[in-house]
């Protein structure tokens, strides 16, 4: 993959994303509209992507292949949650807010933005990093997430655990497991949704953007701190790490992407549900997406040209 195809592609992200700033702005989708519409993109369209991935029968992934996706997936998020939990203290966090900074370092948007931008980037193997990120995600967040959100007083949720989402990658593992080859008919209809998948998500992305105080969110300096730290400086740590050992490229640019998403909207949408102030997660979660833009770009065209030499 050129570096060429990865300014190409972002290319077109950026465009789907500023229709759905113009969308917002002219009240053609209201917050309304656009709750609604993620729940869709969130339960059906995002499942549907991943599936379609391994039904598409372009992703050729041997049981080895699945297995050292699994290993450096657990061995990612092992990671991450030892960052999440030193990352506060290096930034010199305030005492009330280092949960949120934990929280923003372990779970990032590898599933609303890292699915779309992965299958519109990368090679088709990559989307096994992602099935297995996003596995691990859910798995997380309703254990570990809960836990530290709330400092050890709120219960584990497990059956959350079992959302849509988890689900259908679980599935999606299995049936590439198995090379199980379903009905044409079901193979069209989950296509046919799937493929509705990159520009739902980025014009709600687009939407996000547009509602945000932005002004504000950009003058928090440790945000950017944070930014330099864990979306540019650990995907490049991994990139050389995951070179070292002799992973292949497809391995290397999947891993690498979903260490280099921004801030993730379950953090928020759940300390909202318990009642915290979420000033501090809203501000991450804009600038952070709208930074990503950039920096995915340049750091997914810097990795492919050392790749290619």
């Amino acid at each position: 993959m050129s570096a060429y195809v990865v300014l190409q592609q972002m290319g077109v992200i950026v465009i789907l994303v500023a229709i759905g700033i113009y969308l917002y702005k002219k009240n053609v989708v209201d917050n309304l509209v656009s709750r609604k519409i993620s729940v869709i993109v969130m339960d059906i369209c995002n499942p549907a992507l991943i599936l379609a991935s391994i039904f598409s029968g372009h992703l050729s992934a041997s049981h080895k292949d699945l297995i050292e996706a699994g290993i450096l997936g657990v061995a990612f998020y092992f990671g991450l949650v030892i960052i999440g939990a030193l990352l506060p203290l290096v930034l010199k966090v305030e005492k009330d807010n280092r949960r949120f900074y934990n929280l923003m370092c372990v779970y990032t948007n590898v599933g609303f933005i890292g699915i779309p931008v992965a299958r519109a980037i990368l090679p088709e193997k990559a989307i096994l990093y992602v099935i297995v990120c996003n596995v691990m995600y859910s798995l997380l967040f309703y254990t570990h997430g809960i836990t530290v959100l709330s400092s050890g007083k709120e219960k584990m949720n497990l059956r959350k655990v079992l959302s849509p989402g988890t689900v259908m990658a679980v599935l999606s593992l299995v049936v590439c497991w198995f090379d199980y080859d379903p009905p044409q008919l079901i193979k069209s209809s989950v296509s046919y949704i799937g493929n509705s998948t990159v520009f739902l998500s980025m014009m709600l992305l687009g939407i996000s953007i547009a509602r945000s105080d932005i002004a504000k969110g950009f003058r928090e300096m440790r945000i950017w701190a944070y930014i330099a730290i864990r979306m540019i400086l650990l995907p490049v740590l991994m990139f050389f790490i995951l070179r070292a050992i002799r992973c292949d490229d497809v391995t290397i640019l999947g891993l690498c992407l979903m260490a280099a998403m921004p801030v993730g909207n379950l953090p928020l949408i759940q300390s909202e549900k318990m009642g915290e102030d979420t000033e501090l997660l809203s501000k991450a979660i804009t600038v952070t997406t709208m930074v990503s833009m950039v920096t995915i770009t340049v750091l997914m065209i810097l990795f492919t040209g050392i790749l290619d030499k």
